[in-house]
C-alpha cells in the first residue's frame, strides 16, 4: 500500500471514530450561525484580515449580547476586500470547507453575493434538526461549553458543561489588579459570564476588596457558589508573564494597600495567594471538577499572541505537585511547550493535556504535537480534539482538519512499523472518544452516532 493510500484508508476510517468536542463556546438553543459573521468573523478569520490590512482586529459584540443586524453587516462589507489576500491560510481553508460541505456553497464570497449566503444561514439559525445534522455529519457525539451559556437547557442531550467565570491568572492588557477585580465582581454573586479575553470597560463590583479579610470572604463564596452539580471543570487562563509564587498572608496584606500604585510585582502577589488560596479551597471538591487551564496566549489590544517563558512551566508543574489530590488538563497554545508539558505528563500522575489551542491550531503544528503526544504520553493522558467553536459549523470544519492531520500523522506511523492501520484506528478512537470519558467524566450521546453520507 502506497502512502497515498494508506492516508486515504486511515482518513476514511477516521470519520466513522465518533469525536467528543472537550471545549467549545457554543449557546444551547442556538448552536448554529446565526448569520454570515458567525461563520466569515470567527476571531481566528479576524485575526487573519486583520494581518492583511482589514481596519477591525476586535470581535463583534460577544455573547451574552448579539450583534445588530447593522453591526454584523458592516463587520462583513469591511471585510470583503481583505478575503482574496488570506486565500493561503488554514482557517480560509476551513471556511471554505464548512460552506462547501454544509451549505453547497462553492463561490468566492463577494460584494455581489454575500447577502444570499447569509440569507441562507439565517434560515436555518434555529433549526435543531440542522444543527443535529451537523453533529452527526462531523461525527461528534457530544460538546462541552460555558454552563453560563447553556440558556433554557434545549440542547442539554448534546452539551455538557464547564464553568468560565473569574481568571485569577489572567493578565489583561495594560492592568495590574485584574486578580483582585475579577475575584470583587464574583463576590455575592452566582455564576456568569467571564470577562472578555481582550478585557475593556471594567464595570463597578458590587463589592470591593480593601482587607485581606475580604479575599478570604470573596473566596469562600466563589468556591461555595460553583455548581459542582452541573459542571465537569473549572476552566481559566495562566499568563506567562505572572511569577507564581507562595505568597505570605502579610505581603498580601500590604501589596492591598499598594493596589492604587499597583505594579508587576503587586501583580504576581495578587494572582499568586488568589490562585493558592483558591486550589486549597477547591481540594474539598476535587472528585468532582477537573481544574482545566489555557496556556501561552498572551494579551494583545484586540487579541493574544503565544508567548510561554521556561520559567512558567516550572512554577506550573510546582503548581501541580502541590496539590496532588487535584486533577489538572492543560491547553497549550505554544508548539514548544508541549514537549515540556508531555514531560511533566509523564511523572505527574494528576496532569493531562487536551487539544490543540489556538495559536496552535494550524496543520503543522497539530501534527507536531499529535507526534509528540503520541510518542510520549498513554492515550488515557491526552485528549485528542476540542474546537473552541462559537457555533457549530465551525466545530465541524475543526473536526474535519483534525482527522485529515491524524491519518497524515497515523500513516507515517504505520509505515515505520509503530502500528498496524487497525491498531492506528484503535488508538484514534483512545485519544478522541475514550479519554474525553475518562478524563472528563463527558458522556456520548449515542443517538447522534454518525451516518456516512
Amino acid at each position: 500500500m502506497t502512502r497515498e493510500d494508506l492516508v486515504a484508508y486511515l482518513q476514511e476510517g477516521l470519520l466513522a471514530v465518533p469525536f467528543i468536542d472537550a471545549h467549545t463556546h457554543l449557546v444551547g438553543g442556538k448552536l448554529s450561525a446565526r448569520g454570515l459573521q458567525d461563520i466569515l468573523l470567527y476571531h481566528m478569520v479576524i485575526s487573519d484580515l486583520y494581518a492583511a490590512g482589514c481596519p477591525s482586529g476586535g470581535r463583534l459584540t460577544v455573547y451574552p449580547g448579539w450583534p445588530t443586524t447593522h453591526e454584523a453587516h458592516g463587520r462583513i462589507c469591511e471585510a470583503l476586500p481583505y478575503l482574496p489576500a488570506i486565500e493561503n491560510t488554514s482557517c480560509y481553508y476551513l471556511l471554505r470547507t464548512l460552506l462547501r460541505d454544509l451549505y453547497d456553497w462553492e463561490e468566492p464570497v463577494t460584494a455581489g453575493n454575500w447577502e444570499r449566503l447569509d440569507g441562507l444561514i439565517r434560515e436555518r439559525a434555529d433549526d435543531r434538526g440542522w444543527q443535529r445534522t451537523i453533529a452527526r455529519k462531523a461525527n461528534i457525539q457530544r460538546f462541552s461549553t460555558e454552563i453560563a451559556r447553556r440558556e433554557d437547557g434545549s440542547d442539554d442531550d448534546i452539551l455538557q458543561y464547564a464553568l468560565e467565570w473569574a481568571f485569577f491568572t489572567r493578565c489583561q492588557w495594560g492592568e495590574y489588579d485584574t486578580a483582585l477585580y475579577e475575584l470583587e465582581r464574583c463576590w455575592g454573586r452566582t455564576p456568569e459570564s467571564p470577562i472578555p479575553v481582550t478585557g475593556g470597560v471594567r464595570p463597578q463590583p458590587d463589592r470591593v476588596i480593601h482587607t485581606l479579610d475580604d479575599v478570604d470572604a470573596a473566596i469562600t463564596h466563589y468556591v461555595a457558589t460553583i455548581p459542582y452539580d452541573q459542571i465537569l471543570a473549572m476552566a481559566t487562563h495562566i499568563s506567562t508573564d505572572i511569577d507564581l509564587s507562595l505568597v505570605s498572608r502579610d505581603e498580601m496584606a500590604s501589596a492591598l494597600t499598594r493596589r492604587a500604585v499597583a505594579g508587576a510585582r503587586e501583580r504576581d502577589i495578587y494572582a499568586s495567594y488568589i490562585n493558592e488560596a483558591f486550589l486549597a479551597a477547591l481540594e474539598a471538591y476535587a472528585d468532582r471538577v477537573v481544574f482545566q487551564f489555557s496556556l501561552a496566549a498572551e494579551p494583545l489590544p484586540f487579541e493574544t499572541s503565544s508567548r510561554v517563558s521556561q520559567r512558567t512551566l516550572a512554577q506550573v508543574a510546582e503548581m501541580i505537585s502541590r496539590h496532588p489530590k487535584l486533577r489538572f488538563q492543560c491547553t497549550v497554545s505554544s508548539r514548544h511547550a508541549n514537549q515540556t508539558l508531555c514531560t511533566l505528563c509523564r511523572e505527574l500522575p494528576n496532569f493531562s493535556l487536551s487539544g490543540y489551542w489556538w495559536h496552535n491550531f494550524f496543520p503543522g503544528a497539530i501534527r507536531q504535537i499529535m507526534v509528540e503526544r503520541l510518542d510520549m504520553l498513554p492515550m488515557n493522558k491526552q485528549i485528542g480534539f476540542f474546537s473552541d467553536a462559537y457555533c457549530i459549523e465551525w466545530a465541524y470544519a475543526k473536526a474535519m482538519l483534525v482527522r485529515q492531520q491524524f491519518a497524515q500523522v497515523l500513516a507515517d506511523k504505520v509505515l515505520q512499523g509503530q502500528y498496524t492501520p487497525d491498531e492506528a484506528l484503535q488508538i484514534a478512537r483512545a485519544i478522541m472518544y475514550d479519554a474525553p470519558q475518562s478524563l472528563l467524566h463527558m458522556t456520548p450521546a449515542e443517538e447522534y452516532a454518525y451516518v456516512a453520507g
